[in-house]
């Protein structure tokens, strides 16, 4: 993977001014607005309302919860799926938003679109759909094999093979590297890919831990990230600006 350099997010010093007076107006709003050098800017609230405040979003890359009010929160199962005492879930909390239907339509506007949970909601016609196949031959289990992504990019569809069930998991997020950052993350590997799907800024409104900034990041990319749940909006400003530093000791000198 090339190194990650610094990023121009601005072409000129009025483009510049004008991103300053966005996050200004939407702090005048009442909401926390994080910046991790020029090309990283990240905001605490309600996804509806500061997107709605931002301009020049070119892309919009987002996994948002779906509605399905999937439980996080319960006893992992055991050899004895009857034993009380049975290990505790790691996650304390569930998914904001998860347990309201989500209506897609207003996030379809942007110019390229890659949204995630595409089979759980009704969607237009799409230009290409995106499957992460998780499974790769294993056993099936009640856990979906794949998931979908819709995309009004053409020639963005394509297939992304990696195991991820439970605490198997290829990759950068494998158990003898790191814990999930968040119980429904993606693989930075997948995210990767749907980035360089797209150009210009990209916009993630429902930023969880931080995986698609992470992969702008790397890929030298503008984003902007909006998170709802105070915690996981931590959890990414700490991740990103690590991964950020960690960018800048081993890039290449301009």
């Amino acid at each position: 993977m090339a190194p990650i350099g610094r990023p121009r997010r601005y072409h000129t010093n009025a483009d510049r001014q004008r991103a300053y007076r966005q996050r200004r107006h939407l702090q005048a709003g009442g909401h926390t607005c994080v910046q991790i050098g020029d090309h990283i800017t990240l905001y605490l609230g309600d996804a509806h309302v500061i997107a709605a405040g931002l301009q020049h979003i070119d892309a919009l890359i987002t996994d948002p919860p779906y509605g399905t009010n999937f439980d996080f929160t319960k006893r992992r199962r055991s050899q004895n799926p009857l034993q009380p005492s049975g290990p505790a879930a790691r996650w304390t909390a569930n998914i904001s938003g998860d347990d309201q239907p989500f209506d897609p339509r207003s996030w379809l506007s942007y110019p390229q679109v890659i949204l995630w949970g595409a089979n759980h909601y009704r969607l237009p016609q799409a230009h290409g759909f995106i499957v992460w196949e998780k499974r790769k031959g294993s056993t099936p289990d009640d856990h979906p094999g794949c998931e979908l992504a819709w995309s009004n990019v053409p020639g963005s569809s394509f297939v992304h093979w990696q195991l991820w069930r439970g605490m198997i998991r290829e990759g950068e997020a494998n158990v003898a590297n790191r814990a999930k950052y968040h119980p429904a993350e993606k693989p930075i590997e997948l995210m990767l890919k749907c980035v360089e799907k797209t150009t210009g800024t990209v916009l993630d409104p429902f930023m969880g831990s931080g995986t698609t900034g992470e992969a702008c990041l790397r890929l030298g990319r503008p984003f902007v990230g909006i998170e709802l749940d105070p915690h996981y909006f931590q959890v990414a400003c700490d991740r990103l600006a690590a991964a950020a530093l960690q960018g800048q000791l081993f890039s290449v000198p301009s």
